[in-house]
This record gives C-alpha cells, structure tokens and sequence, in this order.
C-alpha cells in the first residue's frame, strides 16, 4: 500500500484546506514531519487513520473530538486521503459529524458525518460506494488491514511504539489477539469447557436414573414381599405371610444399603422370579373363578327368560280380548271410508260448478262498476242504446278520441316548453343590451388609458435611476459594518493587550526568581562537593582523590544540596520560562491583531463608524425599495399595454356579438307568435291543452273498463250453464240424488288415510297377538312366578369371589410387570454409564489441557499456545535488525515462564545481554535502548503481521515518536535503520522535532501555527 496525496480541512489544528503531496518524497525515500510542540505534526497521522478508517486512535475511548476549534459554524471539516493498492488508485472523502447553522428557521443543526470512495480509471475518478457501511467493506477488501493491524505496522502512533516491548502477557495477548484475529480459539475453548459440563451433567444424570430405578424397584419389591424367606415362596399358602417377615425385610434392606449396583441388580432378578411365579398361581385362581361365575350367569339367564316369558304371555292374552271387542267400531270405520271414496269421484265436478257460478256473480258487479263510472261523466258522447252491440260501440268511440289525441300532442309540447321560450327570448334581449352597454364601456376606458400610460412611465424612468445605485451603496455599506467590527476589535484586543503586557511582566518576575534561586542552589551544591566527598571515606580505604589510606581532617558537609534538588530547581525554572515564553507570544499575537483591526477600522471609533454604518444602510434600504418598485412599475405599464391592445381588439368583437343577437332575437320573437297560435286551436274549451288531453285521457280508460267488463260477463255466463250441466250428468251417473250427500260424505285424504290407518293396524294387532300367544302356550309354563332370589344370590357370590381373584392376579401380574421394565431399564442405563464415563474422562482431559489446567504444566491456553509461536516468529524478525542496531550486544526472547501469583503467562519477553551472558527484563532497558529494542520489535512485528494479510507491501510507513532519548551514536544507528526501511521504494515519514535529525533528513513537512492559532503545512 502506497499513500500519494491528503488534504485537510476544518480538522484538529488545521482550519484552512491544506495539501500533503507524500509522492514529493518518493525520490528521498525518507521525510521529516517537524514543527514545535503542539503545531500538530501527529494531527496528519490522525487525518491518515480518519479518512481510511473513521477514526483517531489518540481519542479511543474519549471524545471522538475531530473537527478543528478554529472552524466556523458555517465552514466545512473533510479529509482526503488518496492511496494505491495492487487493486488499483483510490481516494476516500471523509467528514466527521458537527453542528452547522440551520438553512431555515435559524439556530444550529446536526450535520451527518459522510463519507465516500472512488476509484481511479480511464475516464477520471468514478464513485464506488458513499454509504458508511458500503465504504468499510470496500475499504476492507482493498486495504486487506484492519484499523489495529494498520496502527502496529504502517502507522506506528505516538505512545505506542514501545507499547508492545514493555507489556505483560495480558496486555501483550489482548494486543496480538487484535492483530491475528485469534478470538476463534477463546471460541473452541468455551466449547470444550461446555462440552465437559454437558458430559459431567449427562454422567450425573445417568447415575441418578439408575439408583433411582433399582430404588423403586427395590421398594416394589418390599412392597409385594418378594425378598427371600422374607417374602412369599412358592410353596407358601395363599394370603398367608410368616411372623418373622417385617423383621426379615427390615434386615434385608440394611444390607443392600452397602451392596454394588450388580449385586442389587442380581437380587431384584431373584425377586422378579418369585413374581413371575406368583403371577402364575393367580392367574390359575382367576380362570377357576371365571369358570364358576360363567355357570352361575348361565343359570340366573334361563330361569330370567323363563320369568319373561310368563310375563309376555299374560299380556298377550289381555291384548287379544281387547282387540275382539273393538271389531263392530271397525266395522262402522269400513263404511265410512267406502262412502267416502265414492263421493271423491264428484268433488272435482261439484267444485267446478260452484266456482263457475262465484265467477259470474263477480262480472255482473264488476260491469256494474265499470257502468255507473262511464255514466257519471256529464253530456257523455256516448249511450248504451246508441248502438246494438254496445262493446263494440264502444271500442270504436275509444279510436276516434285517440286519434284526435294525436294532433293535440305538438300543441302540448309547445305549451310545455312555452316558459323555456319566454325565457330564451328575455335572454336574447339581455345579450342584445348587454352588447350595446359593453361597447359603450370600452370607448369610455380607451379614451382614459394613453394619460395612464404616461404616468406610470415616468414614475418607472425614477425608480431605475435609483436602483441602479444598489450596487455601490451596498459596498459603501459592507466596508462600513467591516469599519464597526474592526473598531470594536480594536477596544477588544487593546484591553486583552493590557491583560496580557502583566501577565508577562508577571512571569518575567517570577523567571527571573527561579533563575536566582537555581543560581543559589548550584553554588551550594558546589561548594559542599568537598563535605560530600568526605561522606563516602572509609577508615583504611584510598582516599578517590589524593590516594591516601589516612584521612585524618575530612570536609564536613553541612548544607547539603543533592543533584535531585538541582534537578527539581531545573524544572520549576524550565516550567517558569515557558509560562515566560507563551505569556510574550500571546502579547506579541495581541498586539499584532490589534493593530491589524486598527488597519481595517481605518481610523474611526466605535461611535462614527456606527453613525456611518447608520446611514449607509439606509441609503441602501432605499435602492432597494425602488428596485423593488421598479418590478412593479414595469409590470404595471405592461399590463397597460396590453390593455389598450386588448380593448383594441375587443372593440370589433362586440361589434360583431350585437348584430348576431339582435338577428337571434328576431327568431325568437316569430317563434312565439307560431306556437302561441297552435295552442289555441287545441285548446278548446278547456283552459290548457295539457287539461283537454287528461280529460280524454280519463274517458277512454272508462270506455275501455265498461267494454271490457260486458264482454267477460258474456264469456262467464255461457260456463255456468255448461258447469252445471257436467254436475246434474254426474249425480245421475252416482249413487247420491242430491249435492247435499255429496258433501256430507266427503272427506280429506288426511282423513281418509287415517280411517284406513286404524283399519289396518286392528288386524295387523290381531294377527301378532294370536301367533305371539300361540308360540307361548307351545311352552308349557306354569301359572304361578318363579322365584328368581336363590339363582340371584348364587351368581353374586360367584361373581364376588371372580372379582377378588382377577384383583389379585391383576396386582400380581403388574408387580412382575413393573418388577421387570425397572430391571431392564436399570440394566441398560447402568451398561451405558462405563460409555459415558470413559467420553466424559477424554473430555475432560482435553478441556483442562486447552483451558490452561490439569496436566498442561506450562498454565498456556489453546489461544496464548497458537500466539506464542506468532510471537517468537516476531522475535526471530526482530532480532535480524537489533542484531545490527545494538552491534550484537542485545538478542529477544519469547518466555513461556509461569509468572507469578497466577497471573497470565506464555507471552513474554525478555532481553539476552550477551555482555553479561544473562537474560533480563525489559524494563530494565535504557531509554536509548528500550527505543531500539522497541523499533526492532515494531518492525518485526509489522513484517509478520503483512505476512498473514496475504504478503501485501508496505509502500510507505510513518513512525511518530520522540528521538530526543537518543544519544549521538544511538541516533546514528537508528537513522540506519531508517535508511535501510527505504529499500525497494517504500516511503518512511518520521515525525521529531530533534534537531540533528533536521539536519539528516533534507526533505521535510513544517507544520507550524500561525498567530491567529490555526497551523499551516509547508513543504522544503
């Protein structure tokens, strides 16, 4: 991976965007980041670690803090990070999420952190994914680094560099275990660990199982008394038990409390078989007494059919007396139905001509009706005696008026639509006057319009003129509001000057205190050295300075300075000449703002810029208004315009709209006058046509109605006399001389049905009660009852005695039964306990051995296992260089020690001094060599780590950490190392502010704050 280009704005130190061309530096292969404390050298690693991955590492755990202090609302935070992988050139565009100014309604608003990627082609940079989630997976596939793996190998952040040296094992894991993803093998562990506690847990329950089965079977054993001589044998009687055997079962139970499982097994088979047999015995005792209840039912069953028959024949031979005394009843019903069926061959006849005889009474008064109604219309046109076939008169009377109908149908639409006529006549003549009174208003308004015109033009001419001035009274009006702000600055930062001119004076004082009490401690500590000196003689050793063994006046020291004091002197001065330091910086900045904001204010105070600002805005408001009117004007007169035009050509329009109604009115009129004509020759003597037509109309549906009724009378008449011819033939041809019988002997087929229904039945009843008594008296049994009691009473005991045996032979058979489903099941789970114990002893083993316990004497889990072998391949890498950088002194160990008081271990590291032939910790390092060793490591760390992320090249690496513990020689060797990191084209951006490195590496990134607080980047 290769970074060729990053721009930042709105971030951290950097207000304005700027620009690092990192390909600039492909050429030296190495660069320095440099610039004074706090400018912010690492806020450009920072950018780097935002744009590719959304965040800063310095602010883990805090506030994700990003965007730069010095932006204003309304100003922008992005970063643009560009890069190459063998994928291809790519560029990420990144902003953090901050409040901006709300585009309506004022105040502030949330602006969403965005992000996007686009790749580099033929055609320019085209977009690949601008959603937060689509960019992380992009980025994941073609960076192939996580943001951890990222920070250990290409950008080795500050406060890290030694971080990964200097750890113990836990801490050292918790980092590996990021960078190789090593989590699964925690994962295979909790799945042993679950595992051994599933096997433990199935053991357990197993075990319990089988005790609790031998328990209930050995309780149902005790239960049925199958325990040896302490239960029931073979031989002994039934129901009978010996006097000793509570006493036997008691002894029996408290030795089987010490006895194996097998042993408690091999006693309940012995107790099976004693009920297996007992089953037996009961069993033949149940068949026994299923036999004797057999023969007791079988007995009680004949003589109960016995006893029923009895029964039944008494009740046959009262039936059959009944039935013989109802047969004259019977015989009275026969005739009954005889008569009835005869008279239902004249009931259809008889119904026919009374019907036909209703009917006729019907016409009669209905032509009645239809007559009086006819005759009820005065001076009727028409008499019955006017003609001899008075129906048919009538028909003819009735097409004569309908024909007449027909003329006076148009005079009635015309009299309907008479109204609608006036109407549109009214309307005619209202077009017509309104058409007169429209050009008469229009020639009024074109005479005023051209004097209007006038007016409006001119007002127009003045308005222009002024607006044309917005422009530059608007510029007059921005300098002065920027005359107002800048005075105000001046008051502002005159007091601030004041503020800040004492708190230099302040710290100068106090510099200039600490420097004199510096001064006084380091004359004293000079002039104790002797009394120091002397403090360290000892009686019969040489004197370091004059060699003597005798030291007969030594120095005595009696105000005594340490060189922890001058030390500590150092730093309070060190601390004073800083505070010194930023008080004259923020004068010096003060000042200059000042007079800078003097500049702009151009000499004005506060009040004569406002009174100027007053007036130039006003000015302003009043451009703006006439631009305003202006608008309005213009519209205005072109809406005159067109006016005019439009009257114009409206003019002979209206011209053209009163000759065409004045035409239209003139038909109208000659329409009238037609219609008003017909209607009243239709009209007649009644007051409307409509009126004329009704009454006609009422009449001929009278005539129709009488006509009508004398034709059905006619037709009706003629069927009564056929109807009651077809009655008398049929009563002739009958066995009844009047109607009258008839009727009499008529019944309903309901009735008819049930008078045969009784006849049937009565010799139905007849013939079965003979042959049911017949069949009974065939049988021979006595008068008298029998007597059922002592059958009864044999059949209970016999089935009392049955029940208690199949009770017995039932509890019998269930014990066995219940006996021999225990043993087994208990059999076979105790079979599989061995299986289960022997699978949850390898579990065991294996889970211990992973997690770190039991035999695996090294305490190492599967994970710190798997990471130990990564970490002594990254010893080994490392040791390729501090070999080198340390001229052979120093090599690195991985050490698996247990480390104390159960702490995690399996992840050290120590340091082999080949000086000294031992090994030690390193923390016992030098500052100097604790940073070459921790150099080493890092890149040793960061060769392995490439390695398992698919062999990808690292094109460019950025160190940031202080060189400053580096004595000359160190510092050499370290500037080699770095020198050799530039092989093959990789890039090594180092960030320090040690002048001797300023001076070795030409090609440098100042970052350096301006005075007005934002920092800038320059390139040399």
């Amino acid at each position: 991976m290769r970074l060729h280009r990053l721009e930042v704005e709105g971030f951290g130190p950097f207000r304005a965007r700027q620009f690092v061309d990192f390909d600039a530096f492909a050429d030296d292969g190495i660069f320095l980041i440099a610039g004074r404390t706090g400018a912010g050298k690492s806020s450009i690693l920072d950018a780097v670690c935002f744009g590719l991955y959304g965040g800063v590492p310095r602010y883990d755990g805090g506030e994700k803090r990003v965007r730069s202090d010095h932006s204003d609302p309304d100003e922008i935070s992005e970063v643009v990070v560009e890069f190459s992988t063998p994928a291809g050139r790519f560029r990420v565009t990144r902003s953090p999420e901050y409040l901006r100014p709300a585009k309506r309604g004022g105040g502030m608003t949330k602006q969403a952190a965005g992000v996007a990627l686009d790749e580099w082609s033929d055609a320019g940079w085209i977009g690949r994914a601008a959603r937060a989630v689509d960019v992380g997976n992009e980025l994941d596939e073609i960076l192939q680094l996580s943001r951890e793996q990222f920070l250990q190998v290409i950008l080795l952040a500050q406060n890290r560099f030694s971080e990964f040296l200097l750890a113990n094992s836990k801490d050292r894991q918790a980092l590996l275990r990021r960078l190789f993803g090593t989590e699964r093998f925690d994962d295979v562990q909790a799945r042993f660990d679950a595992r051994r506690r599933a096997a433990e847990q199935a053991l357990g329950t197993r075990l319990a199982t089988v005790a609790a089965r031998v328990e209930e079977a050995e309780r149902l054993a005790t239960d049925a008394q199958l325990w040896g001589d302490a239960g029931v044998g073979p031989s002994e009687a039934e129901g009978a038990v010996a006097p000793e055997s509570a006493s036997g079962a008691r002894a029996a139970a408290a030795a089987r409390i010490d006895a194996t499982t097998e042993e408690r097994l091999d006693d309940l088979r012995r107790a099976r078989s004693r009920a297996e047999y007992r089953s037996e015995r009961r069993a033949a005792d149940r068949e026994d007494a299923e036999a004797r209840l057999a023969a007791a039912d079988a007995a009680l069953s004949a003589l109960r059919e016995d006893r029923r028959a009895q029964a039944e024949r008494d009740r046959a031979r009262l039936a059959l007396t009944r039935l013989e005394g109802e047969a004259t009843e019977i015989s009275a019903v026969a005739v009954e139905l005889r008569e009835a069926r005869s008279a239902e061959a004249l009931r259809a006849t008889i119904i026919a001509a009374t019907k036909a005889g209703a009917s006729l009474e019907a016409a009669v008064e209905l032509e009645r009706g239809a007559r009086i109604a006819w005759e009820s219309f005065d001076g009727a046109e028409l008499s019955p005696t006017d003609a001899e076939d008075e129906a048919a008169a009538m028909r003819a009377w009735v097409g004569e008026r309908i024909k007449a109908m027909g003329s006076w149908g148009r005079a009635a639409e015309l009299e309907r639509g008479a109204a609608a006529l006036a109407a549109e006549l009214q309307a005619s003549q209202d077009r017509v006057a309104a058409a007169s009174a429209r050009i008469e208003a229009g020639a009024a308004e074109r005479a005023t319009l051209p004097e209007r015109v006038a007016a409006v033009t001119t007002a127009r001419d003045d308005a222009r003129r002024t607006a044309d001035r917005a422009a530059d009274l608007a510029r007059v009006r921005d300098l002065a509001a920027g005359r107002v702000a800048a005075a105000r600055e001046v008051v502002r930062l005159s007091a601030e000057h004041e503020v800040a001119e004492q708190s230099l004076a302040d710290a100068s004082a106090a510099l200039a205190a600490e420097q004199a009490a510096l001064a006084g401690l380091r004359r004293r500590r000079l002039d104790g050295f002797a009394g120091e000196l002397a403090s360290t003689l000892v009686d019969g050793e040489p004197c370091p300075v004059c060699g003597s063994a005798e030291h007969p006046a030594p120095a005595t020291h009696s105000d005594p300075v340490s060189a922890d004091d001058i030390d500590a002197a150092e730093r309070v001065r060190d601390d004073a000449a800083e505070r010194e330091r930023a008080a004259a910086e923020t004068s010096s900045a003060l000042r200059a703002e000042a007079a800078a904001a003097a500049s702009r204010a151009d000499g004005r105070t506060v009040d004569t810029a406002e009174t100027e600002l007053a007036a130039a805005t006003e000015e302003y408001a009043k451009s703006v208004t006439a631009a305003d009117a202006l608008a309005r004007l213009d519209e205005e007169l072109a809406e005159l315009r067109a006016r005019l035009e439009h009257l114009e050509g409206q003019r002979a329009a209206d011209d053209a709209e009163s000759a065409s109604a004045r035409e239209q009115l003139a038909l109208l009129q000659q329409r009238s006058t037609d219609a008003a004509t017909q209607i009243d020759d239709a009209r007649g003597e009644f007051a409307t046509v409509a009126e004329r037509i009704a009454d006609t109309e009422v009449r001929i549906d009278a005539a129709r109605r009488l006509a009508g009724a004398i034709e059905d009378r006619q037709r009706r008449a003629l069927a009564a006399v056929d109807a009651h011819e077809e009655q008398q033939a049929a009563l002739e041809a009958s066995d009844f001389t009047e109607v009258e019988e008839v009727e009499q002997a008529l019944r309903s087929p309901a009735e008819q049905d049930a008078l045969q229904r009784r006849i049937d039945e009565h010799a139905a009843q007849l013939g079965k009660e003979k042959a049911t008594l017949l069949e009974l008296e065939l049988l021979t049994l006595p008068e008298e009852p029998i007597d059922l009691a002592p059958a009864e009473q044999a059949a209970s005991s016999s089935r009392a005695s049955w029940i208690s045996a199949v009770d017995v032979a039932t509890k019998a058979e269930n014990a066995a039964l219940q006996l021999t489903g225990l043993i087994e099941s208990a059999t076979a789970e105790h079979a599989a306990t061995a299986e289960d114990a022997a699978e949850f002893e390898v579990l065991r083993g294996l889970a211990d051995t992973i997690a770190g316990r039991g035999s695996n004497t090294h305490k190492m889990t599967l994970e710190t296992f798997v990471l130990a072998a990564e970490l002594e391949e990254i010893v080994q890498a490392a040791n390729r260089r501090l070999h080198d950088m340390s001229t052979g002194r120093y090599q690195l160990k991985h050490s698996d020690a247990l480390a104390a008081r159960g702490a995690a271990s399996g992840l050290g590291i120590v340091v082999y001094d080949a000086f000294t032939g031992q090994s030690r910790p390193a923390q016992s390092l030098s500052g100097g060599e604790t940073f070459l060793s921790s150099l080493a490591l890092a890149l040793g760390l960061a060769e392995v780590v490439t390695s398992r992320a698919g062999g990808i090249r690292l094109d460019t690496l950025f160190i940031d950490e202080g060189f400053g513990s580096l004595d000359g020689d160190t510092l050499e060797v370290a500037m080699r190392t770095l020198d050799e990191l530039r092989q093959g084209g990789r890039t090594v951006g180092v960030i320090s502010h040690v002048e001797a490195m300023q001076e070795q590496i030409p090609a440098q990134l100042l970052v350096r704050a301006t005075p007005e607080g934002p920092s800038i980047i320059e390139t040399r």
